[in-house]
C-alpha cells in the first residue's frame, strides 16, 4: 500500500455543501468538455437581470504551445522542475527517505476506501511525489509533508482528476492511508477560478480533517490543497505531529505557492 503522501493528487474529500461541489465540478470535469469555470450558468441565473460585477471565468495565464510537455519525458522533466522540495516548505526541513515517488506507480481508493498502488494511467504523462519533514526530535513526532505534480495529456484529463477527487471524498469520508495510519472527519471545499478567493489557479480543492497514527497519542491535524492549471494538477498535503504547534495550512501555503509560480514561470508565454 502506499504512503499517504504518495497519493495526495488522488485524496479524497468531502464538500461542505452541495453547492461548493457543483462550483469544484464546473470547469468541465464531471462533463469531460473542458469549458473553463463560470462558462456554465443555470437558466435562473441566465435570465434574471443583475448588476453585480462579473466573475472571470478564466485565470490569466497564456501556456506557450511549444513548452506544454507533450510526452512522458517531458512532463517528468516539468514535474522535477516544479514540485516542492524540502527549501520549499521552510527552515528545518529536510528529504524524507525514499525521497521520490516511483514514476510508474498511482495511487488508487478501493472499495473499502482504503489506498493502494495501482499503475500510472494513460491520461498521465507524468506524476513526481517528493517527500520531506522535520525529524522528530526533543520529545516532538515527526511533522511529514510531501507535495506532487501530475503532468495530464489534456487539460481535460487533468479537469477529471478534479472531479474524480471530489467523489472519492463523498464516498468515502474516512480512509485507511496504510497500515496504523488513516484520516477521518473529512471536510473540504471546492473553488473554482474567481470563487472564494481564488485567483491564482484554473481549479482549486483544500481538505482538512484528522490524522490518527498508531504510533501518537491523539488526534493530529491534517491539511491538503490541490490547483489545476491547464494540464498541470499541482497539490500539498502535511499530517499533524505531537508536540508540532504550526499552523499547517500556513506550512503547505509557502510550498503551493512556490509550485505554482514554477510551472508558470515553466509553461507560460513570453508577455
Amino acid at each position: 500500500m502506499s504512503d499517504a503522501y504518495a497519493r495526495t493528487l488522488r485524496t479524497g474529500a468531502v464538500l461542505a455543501a452541495g453547492v461548493a461541489l457543483l462550483a469544484g465540478c464546473s470547469s468541465g470535469g464531471g462533463g469531460g468538455d473542458g469549458k473553463p469555470p463560470g462558462s456554465t450558468k443555470s437558466t435562473a441565473s441566465a435570465s434574471a437581470p443583475s448588476t453585480a460585477k462579473p466573475t472571470p471565468t478564466a485565470l490569466d495565464f497564456t501556456a506557450d504551445p511549444k513548452r506544454v510537455p507533450k510526452n512522458a519525458a517531458e512532463g517528468r522533466r516539468l514535474a522535477l522542475a516544479v514540485v516542492a522540495g524540502p527549501e520549499s516548505w521552510g527552515p528545518d526541513f529536510v528529504k524524507r527517505s525514499p525521497y521520490l515517488s516511483d514514476p510508474d506507480s498511482w495511487p488508487v481508493l478501493d472499495a473499502n476506501c482504503a489506498w493502494e498502488t495501482g499503475a500510472l494511467p494513460r491520461s498521465v504523462l507524468a506524476s513526481v511525489t517528493a517527500h520531506s519533514e522535520i525529524p522528530a526530535a526533543d520529545g516532538k513526532g515527526p511533522l511529514r509533508v510531501a507535495a506532487t505534480v501530475t503532468v495530464h495529456r489534456t487539460e481535460t484529463d487533468a479537469d477529471w482528476e478534479m472531479a474524480e477527487t471530489l467523489e472519492e471524498a463523498l464516498r468515502c469520508p474516512d480512509q485507511q492511508l496504510r497500515q496504523g495510519e488513516r484520516i477521518t472527519g473529512l471536510g473540504s471545499l471546492g473553488m473554482p477560478y474567481g470563487v472564494g478567493g481564488n485567483g491564482h489557479s484554473t481549479d482549486s480543492l483544500s481538505e482538512n480533517g484528522f490524522y490518527v497514527n498508531d504510533a501518537f497519542k491523539g488526534r493530529q491535524g491534517y491539511s491538503w490543497y490541490q490547483v489545476r492549471i491547464g494540464q498541470v494538477t499541482m497539490a500539498t498535503v502535511v499530517k499533524g505531529a505531537p508536540g508540532r504547534t504550526k499552523d499547517l495550512v500556513a506550512v503547505l501555503t509557502q510550498a503551493q505557492v512556490a509550485m505554482e509560480e514554477r510551472v508558470k514561470a515553466q509553461m507560460g508565454a513570453a508577455s
